[in-house]
């Protein structure tokens, strides 16, 4: 495999303009994840009821951090943190100086997916070379991994898989959407899950997104309807504890 970079992922600069700002502080009273902790990590802006609006990696920055976002709704993103920014002094904006890349396999410089190991390895340089996003797709597919606006829309980010991909923190303190999110862990009613099926079997009724070239679609299913034997293994462990 030579293409590495996705050239569907962008970007998000977030530099602080006075010595006293704190990006970090900022960021980790909005998203879903702690980002005082080690990066990257894997977090999501929820709105208030604890739906998904956006998922994103979290990276270290040498005065911030950057988010590691779908290129489509990059500028979206930018727009909802401004309007909670108010009058802190923080800079927000897209770098398109700079670029994500993969690889399935190890290569210097970078680190494992924070979501899921299997997933392989990122890191951040130009923004240039053939796109992987193809076989990046494929790969993430193949191990049930949804991904983005396309596969999540508005869905509650627990029935997104998150916990079990690293994406949440209970034990932080209070974001948009953290009610919700902590009820539903406490009492463990995560009702429904979104699968990756074969394409064939997918139920036209419960379908979120398709990929016909790759054979795959993501299902919104309810976990009684799951055959834990047929999940892939990260996910599993977590439709078992949703049942009991």
């Amino acid at each position: 495999m030579t293409a590495t970079h996705l050239a569907h992922r962008a970007l998000v600069r977030l530099t602080p303009l006075d010595d006293g700002e704190d990006v970090a502080a900022f960021l980790q009273g909005l998203v879903t994840n702690d980002v005082k902790g080690p990066l990257p990590c894997y977090a999501a802006l929820l709105s208030a009821q604890g739906k998904h609006l956006f998922d994103f990696l979290v990276w270290p920055d040498a005065a911030g951090l950057l988010l590691d976002c779908e290129a489509a709704v990059a500028d979206e993103l930018i727009k909802r943190l401004s309007m909670y920014r108010l009058r802190r002094q923080i800079d927000i904006r897209r770098d398109d100086s700079l670029g994500v890349h993969w690889s399935p396999v190890p290569r210097p410089g970078a680190v494992p997916d924070p979501r899921l190991p299997e997933l392989g390895y990122r890191w951040l340089a130009a923004a240039d070379g053939e796109s992987a996003d193809g076989a990046w797709n494929a790969h993430r597919l193949s191990l049930g991994v949804p991904e983005g606006r396309t596969d999540m829309g508005d869905i509650l980010w627990l029935e997104t898989n998150a916990a079990e991909l690293n994406g949440v923190s209970f034990t932080k303190g209070c974001y948009v959407g953290q009610e919700n999110t902590a009820r539903m862990n406490w009492r463990q009613k995560v009702n429904r899950r979104l699968v990756a099926v074969p394409l064939a079997l997918s139920q036209d009724a419960r379908q979120v997104a398709a990929y016909p070239d790759m054979g795959w679609a993501i299902d919104h299913l309810r976990v009684e309807n799951l055959d834990p034997d047929t999940l892939p293994a990260w996910q599993r462990a977590g439709v078992v504890v949703s049942e009991g």
